[in-house]
């Protein structure tokens, strides 16, 4: 595997940014690893598990190099599955094999449902999509709150309730954005606001991830074969709900990886799984025939 190069590509409303990772004796399908809004940065540990093959990593619109052009506050996994899908045909690499955490999990399903001829395995990891739950009116509810708070407060209150949203386990309650809004301190997050709304999680991609509706016919039909994962010591919270209720609606059984929902992350963002035992299982799940 060579250094990673870096690329640009236009998109309607954004200048994406993407880096590859070559490995040109390599007969493996590239593959690609996204998150939202995590960017490309937060991949260095796993892409490096992977040097035997080409290894794609990107940074999603309105996140670290990845600009927005556009006035939208907004951007939706649809947007975010069709920016995917054409730095996959800017490679010429298709189909790939792709790992998604997160909201990159929720965008690559969109991905799969509108262009499976681009992807033979997806990996969907721990997706936190409040449709699919049973409680989906709060967890809904939730979502809007934490952006509503962004909107009046700024990034550290939002940020807070961000945090206890995403750690609590089993059923949101539905008073939660009613009950006492947490201290920021409490988790090292600044009191005041500094007038920015530019956060791609909390301004850009809350509401348009948590809410987003699977085109399930369509995911069933695919040609690629879709896998959900779910963190051994995340069970209970709202991602790994979401991946055991997405899993449960394709007729599928979700793939239990090691650690939680940053199981993969060697240090980045100041954040440690387990990445030598997840990169292990990733590598069983890419090679095992469906």
């Amino acid at each position: 595997m060579t250094e990673p190069t870096t690329h640009t590509l236009d998109a309607p409303g954004a200048v994406l940014t993407y880096d590859v990772r070559s490995n040109p004796s390599s007969t493996a399908p590239t593959l690609v690893l996204i998150g939202s809004p995590m960017g490309a940065a937060g991949f260095a540990t796993l892409a490096g598990h992977f040097s035997d093959r080409t290894v794609v990593t990107y940074d999603p619109r309105g996140v670290e190099r990845s600009r927005k052009t556009d006035d939208l506050t907004e951007s939706t996994p649809d947007e975010h599955a069709d920016d995917v899908h054409r730095v996959i045909a800017a490679l010429g690499a298709g189909p790939v094999d792709l790992f998604a955490s997160s909201g990159g999990a929720v965008n690559a399903l969109a991905l799969v449902a509108r262009h499976p001829e681009d992807v033979r395995t997806l990996v969907a990891h721990e997706p936190p999509d409040a449709p699919v739950l049973p409680d989906r009116d709060a967890a809904l509810a939730a979502a809007k709150d934490i952006q509503a708070t962004y909107q009046r407060s700024g990034f550290g209150p939002a940020m807070a309730k961000f945090i206890v949203l995403v750690s609590h386990e089993g059923l949101i309650p539905d008073d939660f954005g009613e009950r006492p809004a947490p201290d920021p301190a409490m988790f090292g997050l600044p009191s005041v606001d500094d007038g920015s709304r530019n956060d791609a999680l909390l301004g850009q991609n809350i509401v348009t991830c948590t809410h987003y509706e699977f085109d399930f016919d369509a995911l069933r039909a695919a040609s690629t074969r879709v896998v959900l994962a779910v963190g051994a010591e995340s069970e209970g919270q709202m991602a790994h709900r979401g991946g055991v209720a997405v899993a449960e609606r394709l007729g599928t059984t979700p793939v239990t990886f090691p650690s939680d929902h940053g199981g993969f992350l060697g240090g980045e963002y100041g954040q440690t799984g387990q990445p030598d035992a997840f990169a292990a299982a990733l590598r069983v799940v890419l090679t095992t025939e469906a």
